[in-house]
């Protein structure tokens, strides 16, 4: 493909000069004559009966135009997966996450001295907070209904586990804990909903699926569809934390019961305790090798936290059994995987969605391996990494466009190994300054691309062109319902309509996502929105092609509902986990290099090589900056990112307590490479990329940390606390 303009050229972002001159519009910086605005009172308590909710003082606040309880709500449920969710709350509080009065007055100041002054009368219930606890005989139902905590189970077989085990020559096992996150996105979550000149209730919001909010709220509201609207507006951010419904029932609510315009908008402690978080993994796992260096066999047990409400934990999970044994190709595998009810604050979709956790135990145990055997960690891992046409231990092979051993060789080509007759070999070890201690590590890693496990995978695109009398496109609009998170998307799907029309790049728009204008896009996550709508765009562009060789003129429109089960269908899970788990993969191999203080236990990351394959860099800077960004938040998951929750109640309420990481933690050094093994499903031959990049970070540092230290840590984040105690304590 060297002939091609548009694609896989650097091309400026599109909205780079509206966002650095502060003319682009954030959900926050929307007012409307007569706008009201909104406070919400969240639950105190993390599981409780609701006997009283008086708002008698509040009413009283000068410019207190409403406030609504569970009453307000025409039918009070909702839910990404399952209405287990109640808009406010009734009779229980699950989590203090819940919310259970939106107050609503003229101005922010009067709606929070309001909020502040409802009292609620609670009955606290005893708690689960612990998974393993909630699965056990007696342990208090989140659920009640339910008649358990367990939410859902996943069983994988494949080969015969027990009888490899027994002919490997080594057998390892490991266990590891990963923690709640935080998406911590630059811009909390902020929404205007409002009552449109035809009679819609739409909401002004920045979220990843604005598709499915109408979906959720026209039923809350007991509205149809067609009477409810979302329109998209900037992001700040999202990794996850905008595909569940915050505040945008809140809104088209409150919008709904006074028909004026009312704007909510939380403070970082309100969106922190507002919206899910990343799952937490309590995993156990053990492998079998033989002396000659291949993987015989992997027995995993996975068990995650969903917190209060179920989310997307069923597909979270799902997605975390399919990954267990990582990239590479095992003859025998088996996996138990769990996700239980608890009165956590939900957790939810988060950057890696499933496949962020599970590194953490099979590239454990591949270097554990490595060191056993006294194998170099490239060559113990070519020998097991996944071809085209492996047979996967869903039991169907992987789909094409397999590059995580082109990754690999990349990376250790870039961190400075060899190949000598046919074997790879490492560089030389390095010596840390100062009496630190030097280590390196290596990980390998996939992840899913587009929807999966049977799920209609869709995206919805107009092209619509004006078309001169002579039969050029003079101008072009792309309309989409895929949604912008601030990482480019608008920027990339242009370039693609530019490469399949051959219009101009200058002359192509891209319009503002609207519900009204275009049908669903599906979800911006699983690093699809390439992929799904990227296909769909060249779809259209042929179907605009058509109306033009038919001699349409003016305004002319190329339409089309992509649908990714009639090109690379995928199934449930069934008997044993057979299935066609997933349509797409991208692959990355991280290389890290950092130096350990033995006496303050910090680590100081020196050089993270990136290597991930895509299938084609649409836009190679975007691609590097995609690559950084995954860099720092995958460091920051190793070792600083610690959300504490204390029966339940969040320790960790702010900025100031969670930390995450500033330009200081930035390593000496960021290496990305792009690596295009192309898919012939996607467009152009790419795949995905925006998951990846972070996935393989955390799982390379603790390898590297047991290559400086001699020690292997089985929790994240490691705290210089915890190396300073293990180092003196070994």
């Amino acid at each position: 493909m060297t002939d091609l303009k548009y694609v896989g050229k650097p091309l400026p972002r599109l909205d780079a000069l509206e966002k650095v001159t502060g003319r682009a519009l954030f959900p926050g910086d929307l007012n409307f004559p007569g706008m009201l605005h909104a406070k919400v009172l969240f639950s105190s308590e993390p599981h409780a009966l609701i006997k009283r909710i008086d708002t008698s003082k509040a009413e009283k606040v000068s410019g207190v135009v409403k406030i609504l309880t569970h009453k307000d709500v025409p039918v009070n449920e909702y839910g990404i997966y399952i209405f287990d969710q109640q808009v406010l709350a009734e009779k229980k509080v699950r989590s203090v996450g819940d919310p259970l009065a939106l107050v609503i007055a003229e101005d922010p100041h009067s709606a929070e001295e309001a909020r502040d002054l409802i009292e609620v009368e609670y009955e606290p219930l005893p708690g689960v907070f612990d998974p393993k606890e909630a699965l056990k005989a007696g342990a208090p139902l989140v659920h009640e209904e339910a008649g358990t905590n367990l939410l859902k189970e996943f069983n994988l077989n494949f080969g015969d586990v027990e009888s490899a085990m027994k002919r490997a020559d080594v057998v390892l096992d490991l266990s590891f804990s990963t923690p709640f996150n935080e998406h911590a996105y630059l811009q909390p979550e902020a929404a205007v909903g409002m009552i449109d000149e035809q009679g819609r209730v739409t909401v002004f919001v920045a979220s990843q699926w604005i598709h499915d909010d109408i979906r959720q709220i026209a039923h809350a509201l007991a509205l149809p569809e067609d009477r409810v609207r979302e329109v998209l507006m900037e992001a700040g951010g999202t990794f996850g934390g905008r595909e569940d419904i915050s505040l945008q029932i809140l809104v088209a609510l409150a919008a709904y019961k006074t028909g004026k315009p009312v704007k909510l908008v939380y403070t970082r402690e309100e969106s922190i305790r507002g919206h899910g978080k990343r799952h937490p993994f309590y995993m156990n796992g053990k492998i079998g090798v033989t002396r000659e260096g291949r993987v015989v066999a992997m027995d995993l047990d996975l068990i995650s936290d969903a917190g209060a409400y179920a989310s997307t934990s069923i597909v979270v999970l799902a997605n975390a059994v399919s990954y267990a044994n990582g990239p590479y190709d095992v003859p025998n595998v088996r996996v138990r995987g769990r996700t239980v009810y608890t009165n956590n604050i939900m957790t939810m979709a988060m950057r890696g969605f499933g496949s962020a956790q599970v590194p953490m135990i099979y590239e454990g145990l591949i270097d554990e391996a490595c060191r056993k055997l006294n194998m170099d960690p490239v060559e113990f891992r070519m020998r097991n990494l996944l071809d085209e046409g492996s047979i996967l231990p869903t039991g169907y092979p992987i789909p094409p466009g397999v590059g995580i051993k082109e990754t690999l060789k990349k990376a250790a080509f870039e961190a400075g190994w060899k190949l000598e007759d046919g074997k790879w070999v490492s560089p030389p070890r390095k010596k840390g300054e100062g009496g630190k201690l030097w280590g390196r590590g290596v990980a390998c890693v996939y992840k899913n691309v587009g929807y999966s496990f049977g799920f209609d995978d869709h995206a919805h695109v107009v092209l619509e062109a004006r078309v001169s009398p002579d039969g050029k496109i003079e101008e072009l609009q792309v309309k989409v319902g895929s949604t912008d998170s601030g990482q480019g998307i608008r920027t990339t799907l242009c370039q693609i309509a530019a490469e399949a029309t051959g219009v101009p790049l200058e002359k192509i728009s891209f319009v503002r996502p609207d519900t009204s204008l275009v049908g669903s896009g599906g979800s911006n996550s699983a690093s699809r929105s390439v992929f799904v709508t990227g296909r769909a765009i060249l779809e259209a562009a042929r179907e605009l092609k058509k109306e033009i060789d038919r001699g349409k003129r003016g305004l002319v429109r190329g339409e089309f509902f992509y649908r990714t089960q009639t090109v690379r269908p995928t199934t449930p899970f069934g008997p044993d986990g057979k299935c066609i788990p997933h349509q797409s993969y991208g692959y990355t191999t991280n290389i890290v290099e950092l130096e350990v203080d033995p006496d303050l236990g910090t680590v100081e990351v020196k050089t993270v090589i990136g290597a991930s394959d895509l299938g084609k860099a649409i836009n190679p800077d975007i691609v590097e900056g995609q690559i950084g960004g995954g860099v720092l938040m995958g460091l920051s998951y190793a070792l600083m990112e610690d959300f504490v929750l204390q029966e339940g109640r969040i320790k960790t309420p702010n900025l100031s307590t969670y930390i995450i990481p500033t330009s200081k933690d930035i390593p000496e050094e960021v290496k990305p490479i792009i690596v295009e093994v192309s898919d012939p499903a996607g467009p152009f031959g790419a795949k995905g990329v925006g998951e990846l990049t972070m996935i393989g970070v955390a799982p390379a540092v603790l390898n590297a940390l047991r290559d400086a230290t001699s020690l292997r840590f089985t929790k994240i984040p490691v705290l210089p606390e915890d190396i300073k105690t293990a180092l003196k304590d070994p």
